[in-house]
């Protein structure tokens, strides 16, 4: 099946009758109280933006209370208690619940359309990912409202956090919460780089894919990578605080900095996880606003994938007055100082882009663009400012870190974010945003800005530390801190603003936006509720440009995929590289069971956290179910083998193997596991290298038979299943479920004899680090041998309910993978822990 020249495309075929309307009626909406259960990126992607605009809201009202308490020495408004919990949900909520979610949001809404595509490939993950985060989200914010909210810093360092020091339930809502939280945030990101891997237009080359798209892929990729550590960190803390497992007590041989590692490997590089979509989206501005082509578009690209790369060697950025020994401190700080070339880049670019092109003068995105470059740079200055060793120890702690720190994110993303909504605003309903407020909105909130920040510069360099609820009058800060809080005000001012603008303009009735930019790329086409009406075959990164007619062939379905041939919604499946069509996918439709999960996961980490424990599990086993509902209606066979996409070009229906999008998404969820486990057993080697001796008096290892045997039994178990693999090619569904039983029923015998003989050998997680180390790399073997219980008694179930077959066997396969990862895990987990003690 050849996808279809150059030559045949557009077709000048008169379309069938009746195609368009099939169309809209497999993409049609639900309504109503039925909207729960959207899974379609155009609306999905509209709820999260939303709702992390509404966190945007909610955390501003608390950084406004800081600044009220702030405003004046001495100020009684809140007591040190109320100031540190407020304190720590304004930074937990900016950082957790609105920076790293509103990209992902806009990247969920825009992509699709930017790619050419009718939707991202797995929907009801974007959907299930969307309604974790806000449930869990939401939850974890009312804490305030009952007095249980944390209180130890949004970063969370123990001793501080640990169960001595803070007895309550705050810092387990914390730990349980935003650990859940990342684990959506991580969905989003496994859908994303699928999405864009696989789904582009059909010439849609890596060269010619849009910049924005480039951002969200090295972004989504650095989250498979640095989420996993804040996952094992808050797992670990958690864990120390419900079971006095002491990781983190150096009485007991643990080490609080181990949390800093592992918090700092994944915050260091979440400030880029910020700033690159926002950087993306630049880019896909400055163009249009300049009405001209983006200057060194390729450097530019290079440039996100430098940052990308350079930020894992930056989280001891943050640990320059830890303790850490020079060469780690001279390697840092050079990183430090090597990560601003790409940035420039970026922002040379940018400048040189504006200077060759023909700027439309004061319109909203071009304002928000221009404040963009000037904050943000000021805080890339101050950022090599605190990579000198020297001055960062004069001034870590103060709040010349707090200046830097919202220099480079309010500069850094939100106020791209905020050129974004003025710029792809018409996508949503035809209209623009009001040019006369936008002014206004832009005058306050710039000048607000730096007049509440750009003082706490000169308030740290005299001396002022970070998160104190009060100061005396006598230190010389009163009048900075109360223009910081004018300041403070009147950016808030500004959204304010912003926002009532926005609630006037989401009820205006929805048109056709005409492309008011001139922009160049395909989010710009006419859009239904499925899409476009055809997916475009493009030549050039810039196809509205190259391409003048390309609209009018697009709407008139003369491009490929103009209807729907199963009845339901349906995308192209590119080649990764060069965008070659490869085969048609059939989505899934709306569904209330991502909904049910979201719910059934969030209550099950919340109502943990209170100890209602009953309630908890049945909510986890309610989740459990929702998706193995949802897993069962998506694993089927094709509705025919071939499907014309277009006129003569006949591609194949689903794929199997290495060739679907859903291996894939296995292979990055494991390399995401893979990343928590390489956290976990870095816990065990550096509390390991921290003892005087391994194992530690009181501790001991079983005897070699033990892992020897379940290493056997391990490696049994991935052979058995590789056999059921080969038992459904031939065709012997029988011999599949049983040697799929045979498989489960090894590897609970591998755990088994594992954890019986740790058991005989006494260990004792509660007596030492090293112990809780070794107990938490086999409690997470454990968890992963309960997973694949459940998914291989699903194959068997599918396999009984003649489900399981030779075109339908994504189910097998993906377990497949798991299993073999699972077995691999396994053995280095007990090679890490019997060999470590030889060194």
């Amino acid at each position: 099946m050849t996808p279809a020249p150059d030559k045949q495309l557009p077709s000048s075929l008169p379309r069938p009758p009746g195609e368009l309307e099939a169309l809209e009626r497999a993409w049609a909406p639900p309504t109503g109280w039925r909207l729960f259960s959207a899974v379609n990126n155009s609306q999905v992607g509209l709820f999260y933006i939303g709702v992390s605009l509404l966190f945007l809201l909610l955390a501003g009202v608390l950084g406004l209370m800081m600044r009220a308490q702030l405003a004046l020495p001495d100020n009684a408004l809140m007591s040190a208690q109320t100031y540190n919990q407020v304190f720590t949900m304004h930074g937990t909520v900016m950082m957790f619940l609105f920076a790293v979610p509103v990209v992902e949001a806009i990247a969920v809404y825009l992509l699709p359309p930017m790619l050419g595509a009718r939707d991202l490939p797995f929907p009801r993950l974007s959907a299930y990912a969307f309604w974790a985060y806000a449930i869990g989200g939401l939850a974890f914010f009312c804490t305030l409202f009952f007095g249980v909210s944390p209180d130890g810093g949004w970063f969370m360092y123990p001793p501080l956090t640990g169960k001595e020091h803070s007895p309550g339930l705050g810092a387990d809502f914390w730990l349980l919460g935003i650990g859940f939280i990342e684990i959506s945030a991580i969905a989003g990101a496994i859908e994303l780089i699928i999405g864009i891997l696989m789904t582009r237009a059909p010439g849609m080359t890596l060269g010619r894919m849009p910049v924005f798209a480039w951002a969200m892929l090295v972004t989504a990729l650095m989250i498979v990578f640095a989420f996993p550590a804040i996952i094992a960190g808050t797992l670990l803390l958690e864990l120390e605080r419900a079971f006095d497992w002491p990781f983190f007590i150096p009485a007991r041989g643990g080490d609080p900095l181990l949390w800093q590692h592992l918090f700092w490997f994944f915050g260091h590089p979440e400030v880029y996880i910020i700033f690159l979509p926002a950087a993306g989206m630049v880019s896909m501005m400055v163009p249009s606003m300049a009405r001209t082509s983006l200057v060194a578009q390729r450097a530019i690209v290079i440039a996100l994938v430098a940052v990308g790369v350079i930020s894992f060697a930056l989280w001891a950025h943050h640990m320059f007055t830890a303790g850490l020994s020079r060469y780690a401190l001279y390697f840092v700080s050079a990183a430090s100082f090597a990560v601003a070339i790409p940035s420039a880049v970026q922002v040379f670019a940018w400048i040189a882009t504006l200077r060759r092109g023909r700027v439309r003068p004061l319109q909203a995105p071009t304002l928000f663009l221009l404040g963009f470059h000037f904050i943000f740079v000021l805080g890339g200055l101050t950022g090599v400012m605190v990579a000198v060793l020297p001055f960062n120890w004069q001034v870590h702690d103060t709040y010349f870190i707090v200046a830097h720190l919202h220099y480079v994110l309010i500069g850094g993303m939100v106020f791209p974010v905020f050129a974004g909504l003025y710029y792809w605003a018409p996508v949503l309903n035809g209209h623009r945003l009001s040019e006369r407020l936008a002014r206004w909105v832009f005058g306050l909130m710039f000048g607000g800005f730096n007049l509440a920040f750009f003082p706490m510069h000169i308030t740290g360099l005299l001396g002022m530390p970070r998160r104190v609820y009060t100061y005396s009058a006598d230190m010389g800060w009163n009048g900075l801190n109360l223009l910081s809080s004018v300041g403070a005000f009147i950016l808030a001012l500004g959204v304010g603003l912003f926002f009532a603008d926005a609630a006037r303009f989401v009820f205006k009735k929805k048109k056709q936006h005409g492309n008011p930019w001139r922009a160049a790329t395909l989010e710009w086409l006419p859009q239904g509720d499925y899409g476009v009406r055809s997916i475009p075959r493009i030549a050039s990164s810039e196809p509205l440009w190259d391409q003048p007619a390309l609209g009018e062939e697009v709407a008139a379905g003369r491009h490929f995929l103009p209807g729907t041939h199963s009845g339901q919604r349906e995308t192209l499946v590119t080649s990764w590289r060069k965008a070659v069509p490869q085969h048609l996918l059939v989505l899934p439709t709306d569904s209330w069971w991502p909904f049910i999960a979201a719910a059934g996961t969030a209550g099950f980490f919340l109502l943990l956290t209170v100890g209602w424990v009953v309630t908890a599990f049945a909510c986890g086993i309610a989740a459990v179910a929702a998706i193995v509902i949802w897993l069962w209606q998506t694993d089927n066979p094709p509705h025919a083998a071939t499907a014309e996409v277009a006129d003569g070009v006949f591609l194949p229906v689903g794929a199997r193997g290495s060739a679907s999008h859903s291996w894939w998404a296995m292979v990055i969820l494991l390399c995401v596991d893979a990343s928590v486990f390489a956290s976990l057993v870095f816990a065990h080697v550096h509390v390991a290298m921290a003892a005087e001796v391994c194992p530690p008096p009181g501790a001991s290892l079983p005897q070699w038979g033990w892992p020897v045997a379940s290493a056997a039994l391990l490696l049994a178990g991935s052979a058995a299943m590789r056999g059921a693999q080969a038992m459904l090619s031939r065709g012997r569904k029988t011999g599949v479920w049983v040697l799929v039983l045979l498989a489960v029923l090894c590897l609970l015998a591998a755990a088994g004899l594992d954890g019986w003989g740790h058991r005989l050998a006494g260990l004792r997680p509660a007596a030492s680090a090293w112990s809780a180390t070794v107990a938490a790399l086999l409690a997470w073997q454990g968890f992963h041998v309960l997973v694949l219980t459940v998914m291989g008694l699903y194959v068997c179930a599918r396999s009984a309910a003649g489900k399981l077959r030779a075109d339908a066997r994504a189910s097998l396969d993906n377990t497949v993978v798991l299993w073999h990862y699972v077995t691999l895990q396994g053995l280095a987990g007990m090679g890490v822990i019997y060999l470590m003690p030889l060194f």
